[in-house]
């Protein structure tokens, strides 16, 4: 599948989809990884709902990304919010950032997208001696007769390029490009909870996703999102609906 331009989505990527929940950052922090007063930076920013969930923790936030309308959409809910955070347009492959000036790099939803050997060297170069990667996801599960996988089987009818169905919202494959930049005390951790979504946000949620805005021409996604809506009136009347997600994150260090 081609990566997906989220910028022709950005709209509904910032009023839609719902960021890593609160439960994430207070894991995060009490488990020691990230505490007050970290330089963080944040990769594949998308519209900065980690960088603003560590930067309203304490944290020094740097957000970058390659979409500049992504980038528009962090700056302006993080202006909303009254955070300071620097915004970068850039690769998470080559930031150009200089060596050694982050405690953390942390990439959430996003770690798929890239050359991840390379993302995973660059990286290291950004972070200082025993810097902390952080590599999370936040993703809607398939269950046997949810809506999820109706929705899934709707995305593929829709776009039979989109392959990203189907997933366990588990990564351990990705250890392996991690280990090889050089980290080592790799922990993962997990647990699922479940999101509420009315019927019109769960709409804006999936015309937000890489199968939906990300890859498809504006026609095509207003007749997607008139079939989704039909899906949901008809087989999954409830409002709102749970919609049960799971978040994974690995983390590892650096040498000191």
């Amino acid at each position: 599948m081609e990566p997906a331009d989220f910028g022709k989505a950005a709209d509904d990527y910032a009023r839609h989809r719902a960021g890593f929940p609160d439960s994430f950052f207070d894991r995060m922090i009490r488990l020691g990884f990230v505490r007050a007063g970290d330089r963080l930076l944040d990769l594949g920013t998308g519209t900065g709902t980690l960088a603003r969930g560590f930067g309203q923790r304490g944290c020094h936030v740097v957000g970058l990304d390659p979409s500049q309308p992504m980038l528009d959409q962090a700056r302006r809910l993080a202006d909303e919010a009254g955070l300071a955070i620097d915004w970068v347009q850039a690769s998470a492959e080559a930031t150009g950032l200089p060596p050694a000036s982050f405690d953390i790099v942390i990439a959430g939803q996003c770690w798929h997208w890239f050359d991840k050997p390379r993302a995973a060297a660059e990286a290291k170069r950004l972070l200082k001696p025993n810097g902390l990667l952080a590599i999370a996801h936040f993703d809607w599960l398939p269950l046997p007769g949810n809506m999820v996988t109706a929705t899934e089987r709707l995305i593929e009818a829709h776009n039979p390029n989109w392959t990203l169905g189907g997933g366990t919202g588990r990564y351990p494959q990705w250890a392996r490009a991690v280990e090889d930049a050089g980290f080592d005390g790799i922990e993962i951790f997990e647990y699922e909870l479940d999101v509420p979504y009315s019927h019109e946000a769960w709409r804006g949620r999936i015309r937000a996703s890489a199968g939906v805005g990300g890859s498809l021409a504006p026609d095509a996604v207003q007749r997607f999102d008139d079939d989704l809506k039909s899906l949901l009136t008809k087989d999954f009347p409830g409002d709102p609906l749970a919609v049960p997600h799971r978040v994974w994150a690995m983390t590892a260090y650096t040498p000191r």
